[in-house]
């Protein structure tokens, strides 16, 4: 009975062995490696990159903005935020729908449409007529992008620089898990007001050509799971799979009843 038993352990560990080789197989090396496509022995170049674009300022962007003057309590005055109640935990000047921000002892200022280079001009200039000397420094407080699926730390993440990559977001994100698709990884953009979708292939190095390399303002970014995610998270397959290794328990139980 005992060796009877022993036997039966032994074919169960077989049988969960065989399913866990079938969860994950298709998780390979091949799978998980980033511009596949890249020359082992020699130096690859590309003929051609994507092009960064500058961002420009829209209505409800909420900015930061410092002037910094030779006058401290000055400065203490111009640089408090005026967003308002409800607009959530980033602080700074919200763009109206007009594409103004109202400056503390300056005034009313069109930013909408430019870039935050452009924005800090316009400023200077405006304030050059109050101040001597103002040192004027503008960049986006709510520039953020979302990143889901198969990530380890999947969240909405504030980016600081405006000139963002997908490579860049995905290692806030902590990189892909291991059941991240990284051949079609998706990119979604408002555009217009419509929704656009860009295509990712992580294994392709091809990927800086690509108009999604560098990411915008807003854009969400999703993983899509591979086959052995899918799998281990269908319960109808697991249902499947805890049949099978009954029928196999039972085969080997006749088997060995028979002989």
């Amino acid at each position: 009975m005992t060796k009877f038993h022993n036997c039966l352990q032994k074919t169960q560990k077989l049988s969960t062995l065989i399913i866990f080789i079938l969860l994950t197989g298709c998780v390979g090396s091949k799978n998980v490696t980033y511009f596949q496509n890249l020359s082992q022995n020699k130096t690859s170049q590309l003929g051609t990159v994507a092009q960064f674009t500058e961002p420009t300022i829209q209505p409800d962007d909420i900015l930061s903005i410092t002037i910094h003057t030779t006058d401290p309590e000055s400065d203490a005055i111009l640089n408090q935020s005026n967003t308002p109640t409800g607009v959530g935990s980033t602080s700074g000047f919200l763009v109206d729908k007009n594409g103004e921000i109202k400056l503390t002892k300056l005034g009313t200022i069109k930013v909408g449409g430019l870039t935050t280079f452009q924005a800090r001009a316009a400023i200077t200039s405006l304030a050059s007529k109050e101040l001597k000397d103002p040192n004027v420094s503008v960049r986006f407080a709510n520039f953020k992008i979302s990143v889901l699926g198969e990530v380890n730390k999947p969240a909405a993440y504030s980016v600081p620089n405006e000139k963002v990559t997908i490579l860049d977001v995905l290692s806030l994100a902590g990189d892909l898990t291991i059941y991240g698709k990284r051949e079609n990884v998706t990119v979604i953009r408002d555009v217009n007001g419509k929704k656009e979708f860009g295509r990712l292939n992580l294994n392709d190095i091809d990927i800086f050509s690509s108009p999604y390399y560098y990411l915008k303002q807003n854009d969400v970014v999703y993983v899509e799971p591979n086959k052995a995610r899918v799998v281990t998270l269908n319960s109808s397959a697991r249902a499947t799979f805890a049949v099978v290794l009954s029928a196999i328990s039972t085969l080997v139980l006749i088997f060995i009843r028979l002989n």
